[in-house]
């Protein structure tokens, strides 16, 4: 499996984007700090997938996760 997320110098000056796309991550998790739901991010961005953005959900809670462990 492909990681979800990418960080190239030459796209968006290096910030993690998703993976195809030029969608920094940070966008996706200040949609829903500031109450907007997964299908509105989507939607504003559609060039970002459902699996995608899962994918990258699924993994900062694992992470998270291992911190506290």
């Amino acid at each position: 499996m492909q990681e979800p997320i990418t960080r190239d110098p030459e796209v968006m000056h290096g910030t993690p984007v998703f993976r195809g796309t030029r969608v920094p991550v940070k966008t996706m998790f200040e949609y829903l700090e500031h109450g907007d739901s997964l299908d509105d991010f989507l939607q504003g961005f559609p060039t970002v997938s459902r699996e995608l953005a899962v994918q990258v959900l699924e993994e900062s809670r694992e992470l998270r996760l291992a911190r506290v462990s």
